[in-house]
């Protein structure tokens, strides 16, 4: 099977050659679009703009305020970066247990060309990977 990009973390996977793959455009897409949320601002060379930052968010008081500047956030940098995806929902909860001040994410956004529904979840108690 031919792959289109790697696959992160970087794992070793003998059938795919050196390192897995993604083999399917919605999975380039998706991790694309986390890169995109968990990068913050400043931190991608040749580009300062690129970047949500939801790490950054992971301990400020999980109050309306908040929740209201990271969607605004999440739907600009994905007009900006990735024009092809539409946002359909954005819904925060306060973490496993529901503690009031953790972070959790699910952002559920359609890819257009592929007309195909995907979400993506960030808890900041996870360890994020891509």
């Amino acid at each position: 099977m031919k792959s289109i990009s790697p696959k992160f973390p970087l794992r070793f996977d003998s059938p795919m050659g050196d390192y897995s793959a993604n083999v399917v455009p919605a999975q380039v897409i998706r991790q694309n679009f986390k890169n995109l949320m968990l990068t913050n601002r400043g931190e991608r060379v040749m580009d300062i703009n690129f970047g949500v930052g939801i790490r950054s968010y992971f301990f400020e008081p999980m109050v309306q305020d908040t929740y209201s500047e990271i969607s605004k956030n999440v739907r600009n940098q994905t007009k900006r970066y990735m024009p092809f995806i539409t946002i359909k929902e954005i819904n925060f909860n306060g973490g496993p247990g529901g503690e009031d001040n953790l972070l959790g994410i699910k952002i559920t956004y359609i890819i257009g060309p592929l007309n195909s529904v995907q979400t993506v979840e960030i808890q900041s108690t996870s360890q994020n990977y891509l």
